[in-house]
């Protein structure tokens, strides 16, 4: 019984908690790019750029809390350098809107003139991003480091393997069901909500109906902007601020919204998970969980990994490939905002 217990410890430090940290960043990331799917009808490229900016004036205003001796310990200072970040991340995204896309929005462009023109716009955010900060790592993290250290599990359960839950780890999961909550309150509850709704259905029968759409595009980008920087800001503090990181981000993103079904938030945040938990299945080494379920005798010598972490954003890909041949519509097609 102690080994099957060690086994589940070791997964649960490893894939369980990793994975709903990570999955939490990928569905707000996600639901930041079904948003503006939803109500703008195209595919917002340039949303990694808009986590990454969010995330790098959040590391900016910590590092000035920091310096002035400022900190809400044990939680990390970044909290409080969060709600100006979201401020800052949400006037680009309105700004963004009216001095590109709005342009093209009343021309009727084609969703693939959108495209290429939200490519310019991640190309012009990036480089203002390294222009400012730089290509550089960023450690902007403090306080506790763990909720739970590893050492403190072991001796309070006498197992073999210790179970370690970092700080940045237990906001992430926190915030983001926190968020998510709220959204879903907002969407189904709320006038404005419901007009986002109405209008994300049917445009023409939304205008006929006295909803304003610039109005409906506003909070749109209200609720991108501050979606991307909550998204960025918790990547940033869990596995460190580098502006390169968040465009390669985009694939896992993307994936989680095309998987979960695009135009769906339940689906977001479902892909989501799916794409962080099967990166990490797939790419942990499972030789010491063997170990404990089996004999010794039969443990393999290798690492017992299905691939290298060198490919785990080959994982994002195949997923995506798998779901657009069997479901293109995704896992839950048909349930928009």
């Amino acid at each position: 019984m102690t080994d099957i217990l060690n086994a589940f410890v070791l997964l649960a430090n490893f894939v369980l908690i990793p994975g709903l940290a990570y999955g939490s960043q990928l569905a707000l990331g996600a639901l930041g790019v079904t948003m503006v799917y939803s109500v703008l009808r195209f595919s917002n490229f340039a949303h990694g750029e808009l986590m990454s900016f969010g995330a790098m004036f959040c590391v900016l205003i910590t590092w000035g809390l920091q310096s002035a001796g400022i900190s809400i310990a044990p939680l990390p200072t970044a909290l409080l350098a969060l709600p100006a970040a979201i401020l800052l991340t949400i006037a680009l995204a309105l700004i963004t809107d009216k001095l590109v896309f709005s342009y093209y929005r009343h021309q009727r462009s084609e969703t693939v003139t959108y495209l290429i023109v939200s490519v310019g716009v991640m190309f012009f955010i990036g480089g203002l991003i390294r222009f400012i900060i730089g290509p550089d790592d960023r450690v902007f993290a403090d306080g506790e480091r763990f909720l739970l250290k590893a050492r403190t599990f072991k001796d309070a359960t006498g197992l073999s393997e210790g179970l370690a839950i970092k700080t940045s780890q237990g906001v992430t999961i926190m915030l983001a069901f926190m968020v998510v909550a709220a959204l879903f309150w907002f969407l189904n509850r709320t006038k404005t909500g419901k007009s986002m709704r109405a209008y994300s259905d049917n445009e023409d029968l939304a205008l006929l109906s006295g909803i304003n759409p610039e109005r409906v595009v506003m909070i749109t980008w209200m609720i991108t902007g501050a979606l991307a920087a909550l998204a960025g800001t918790l990547y940033g503090l869990d596995k460190s601020y580098k502006p390169f990181t968040y465009l390669s981000l985009l694939l896992p993103i993307f994936a989680s919204a095309i998987v979960g079904g695009v135009g769906s938030p339940v689906g977001a945040i479902a892909g989501g998970y799916v794409i962080a938990f099967s990166e990490l299945l797939v790419t942990f080494a499972y030789k010491k969980v063997i170990s404990y379920l089996t004999f010794e005798q039969v443990v393999p010598e290798g690492l017992v990994q299905l691939l290298s972490t060198d490919y785990k954003i080959a994982v994002s890909f195949v997923i995506l490939l798998i779901v657009l041949l069997i479901k293109p519509t995704g896992l839950f097609s048909g349930k928009t905002i």
